[in-house]
């Protein structure tokens, strides 16, 4: 019971996130999964199978708040769900042993991405992109690209397309995410169909699964009112440390260290994680003042709001 209560939190807080930045649940909750000993291919799995309902419950949030553009859905959902089909199939074929290294690498370069694109853009400012980023030409092979890393790795659709579109695309952010995260539950639908073509059903910890969905559900109205709202870059930083932080050690272990090495590598990596995140609140809150200040909003100093010019008289 007490397990079942800790992964509908974890779903609850990875959909949170999820919703709101347009990237999260899935390499957050396999990489969880991973943590607590799950197969590879089974994480995934169980993943994408609980994200049947989140992504769907976040896709109809997204449409009723007014984020979704449905001409980047149909055109990212397609070759999203052949390339998750794809991944699913490549996943279940390998073993145990072979999977595990390659899905924490592939989940360890996500999350290093995740906090690049983040630590990376400046405070405030959206990237303009160019039309040319939202024609069929460009999201059907970025589709198909996020569809397999999503499968492979246990997450990915996110990290992949989402961070794409926002840094090229000329659609606002909260229309990328919102569009995103519905053509999302294609991409799950396809892929829980190539793991159960690959897998069965067998091994499936349905309990884990329930709890996962039914905490992503819970979040997906919340998180679709915030998505764009809420300060990302402290947000993705922290997602991307934690992504890290849990696919650290078993990267290492593939490479041959362990004991006190992996130890202190772990610990070193976490300092840095923390200090990108006092980095990423740091510039954050000096935005914000600096945006107050410009605005002259009460909360600034004298000398930080600017100084108006006494009224002429008549």
């Amino acid at each position: 019971m007490i397990d079942h209560l800790w992964s509908a939190l974890a779903g609850f807080g990875a959909q949170l996130v999820d919703g709101a930045l347009g990237m999260g649940y899935g390499i957050t909750g396999t990489s969880l999964l991973l943590t607590a000993g799950f197969a590879p291919a089974i994480a995934s799995a169980s993943i994408n199978f609980a994200q049947l309902g989140t992504t769907l419950s976040s896709g109809l949030s997204h449409w009723r708040v007014g984020n979704v553009d449905w001409r980047i859905v149909r055109r990212l959902s397609l070759t999203g769900g052949l390339g998750a089909l794809a991944g699913a199939t490549v996943l279940s074929s390998l073993s145990t042993a072979a999977a595990r290294p390659v899905m924490a690498v592939l989940l360890l370069l996500l999350g290093a991405g995740v906090i690049l694109r983040f630590v990376t853009r400046r405070p405030g400012r959206e990237p303009q992109g160019a039309a040319w980023a939202a024609t069929r030409w460009f999201l059907a092979p970025l589709g198909l690209v996020g569809g397999f890393v999503n499968s492979t790795g246990g997450g990915g659709w996110g990290p992949v397309v989402t961070s794409t579109l926002l840094s090229t695309g000329p659609v606002p952010p909260r229309k990328v995410i919102g569009s995103v995260s519905t053509s999302e539950f294609v991409v799950t639908v396809c892929a829980s169909i190539g793991f159960v073509l690959g897998l069965g059903l067998a091994g499936m910890q349905w309990g884990t699964i329930l709890a996962l969905m039914i905490g992503g559900v819970l979040a997906a109205p919340v998180a679709a009112r915030l998505a764009g709202r809420l300060p990302s870059a402290i947000l993705g930083v922290a997602v991307g440390s934690l992504i890290i932080t849990l696919n650290l050690g078993p990267v290492l272990t593939t490479v041959g260290l362990g004991g006190q090495d992996t130890l202190l590598l772990r610990l070193a990596a976490a300092a840095g994680c923390l200090l990108l995140i006092g980095y990423a609140a740091t510039r954050h809150v000096l935005h914000s003042r600096r945006v107050r200040a410009e605005q002259g909003e009460p909360g600034t100093s004298a000398a930080e709001q600017p100084q108006k010019q006494p009224a002429a008289t008549p």
